[in-house]
């Protein structure tokens, strides 16, 4: 990549429709899912079931009106690196660039290409090893997809999309359908009926809608439209979360889903039966699909950003102009990925792998992002063309919520021991961000 090619700089090619897909792509994914299950099996009723994917939502809400003043404040390509490198100082930036590069986005894309791997082998498995090499496969085929162009990239994202919503109106149908049908009596679920650990799962489901301010570099009039693009897609998430729950209840009941290891396929059965099986791992690859898109479209940004500003990682920071895409970033993310694919093969499970090595090192620097906010209120005190109402309420209720999800990440290692591992190689990794930063800072 030559010198030249290195200035170009992003286009603002991205509209409010553009950002609220991509959020819904990143947000709605395999964990609806999945995840249902799980809250129904630590909650009593179904009206503290549908309770938890309220809070859900009211959480996100209160994050998204957090992260709306700080994209409106600085709107550039780069997200939380931005905000952490001017409210806390290249150094907190850095190892927050360091982590997303090598822990946050790839193990996120990583545990996202399990899930394709698992139910894409349901329709066609490719031998003992069929979900890695899905795995594989995916990470590869959609990373070359954004290299190839943003343009590209944002159009197969909102033909994923639609054809997602439509598969989630089916699994409404199906609910319905089989609201009448007599459930199976479900087996004791497992687990220890406590509501703080259904949120977690209810929060991992919510997780993604803050991957629009790393675009914010990239919209048309983004001062104004950035807050449209968070407010406006975590409010259609939420709402779809709701109508999806309530015909899973509709079809099991509480208990139903409590004893279901896979709560879509068996309303999907019981309307249609076993070849309902087929159509749902149709839909989940493509909820898979769909989310590691935009996960990977989004990631490379802030690996793009710190190779502009730290020169040991400068082709990093270059901006290809043909297909207006940062493609030396996107290939090594792919890479990282890749790695994590197959260090996760060793694991008995690797989409929990995934989640146990991301979580305690996202929830970090959520926590960090939150509080660069009341930096800038005492540090810029003039008007942002948004400010978050209900000031500091909201984003210290958002502070609280970042500090439990961040000791629930790290005492998950209680619940699932074989995966202590993996929570210490991601708090592990993040740390080597910090002796790295004194070795490259000034080169």
């Amino acid at each position: 990549m030559d010198g030249n090619k290195s200035a170009v700089a992003p286009k603002q090619l991205l509209t409010v429709w553009d950002g609220v897909i991509l959020i819904c792509g990143m947000v709605i994914g395999a964990g609806i899912f999945k995840a249902p299950s799980i809250v129904a099996g630590n909650t009593s009723s179904a009206a503290e079931f549908l309770g938890a994917w309220v809070l859900g939502g009211v959480v996100s809400l209160c994050g998204a009106l957090v992260y709306a003043e700080l994209a409106t404040r600085h709107p550039e390509t780069g997200g939380e690196y931005a905000f952490l490198s001017r409210g806390m100082g290249r150094g907190v930036a850095f190892v927050f660039a360091w982590a997303r590069m090598t822990v946050i986005q790839t193990g996120a894309i990583a545990a996202v290409a399990f899930v394709f791997g698992d139910y894409a082998s349901e329709i066609f498995r490719l031998g003992s090893s069929s979900s890695a090499i899905y795995a594989a496969l995916g990470v590869i085929a959609l990373t070359a997809l954004n290299v190839a162009g943003t343009v590209e990239s944002k159009g197969l994202q909102k033909v994923m999309q639609m054809l997602l919503f439509a598969g989630l109106a089916f699994l409404v149908v199906a609910g319905l359908m089989a609201a009448g049908a007599p459930a199976k009596p479900a087996a004791a679920a497992a687990g220890s009926g406590s509501f703080g650990l259904a949120m977690i799962f209810v929060l991992l489901t919510f997780g993604g809608w803050n991957e629009a301010a790393y675009l914010s570099g990239e919209v048309r009039d983004a001062r104004r439209n950035m807050i449209r693009i968070l407010l406006g897609g975590i409010a259609t998430v939420t709402v779809l979360y709701l109508v999806v729950n309530v015909a899973y209840l509709a079809a099991l009941g509480l208990d139903g889903m409590k004893g279901s290891k896979a709560v879509a396929a068996d309303v999907v059965r019981i309307a249609l039966g076993d070849r309902g099986a087929v159509v749902i791992a149709l839909i989940v690859c493509l909820a898979a699909l769909t989310t590691m898109n935009a996960a990977i479209f989004t990631g490379a940004r802030t690996t793009y950003a710190m190779g502009r500003d730290f020169r040991f990682f400068g082709m990093l920071g270059a901006w290809r102009e043909t297909g207006s895409t940062p493609a030396n970033a996107l290939l090594l993310q792919g890479a990282i990925s890749l790695l994590l694919v197959l260090a996760s093969t060793a694991t008995p499970d690797g989409f929990s792998a995934m989640v146990a090595y991301t979580s305690p090192v996202f929830w970090t620097f959520f926590l960090l992002t939150a509080l660069t906010l009341f930096v800038f209120r005492r540090r810029e005190p003039q008007s942002a063309a948004f400010r978050v109402p209900l000031y500091p309420v909201v984003p210290i209720a958002f502070c609280i919520a970042c500090v439990y999800m961040l000791y629930s990440s790290v005492n998950y290692v209680r619940f699932a021991v074989e995966f202590g591992v993996a929570v210490f190689a991601g708090l592990v990794i993040m740390a080597l961000g910090i002796p790295l930063y004194f070795l490259v800072r000034n080169r």
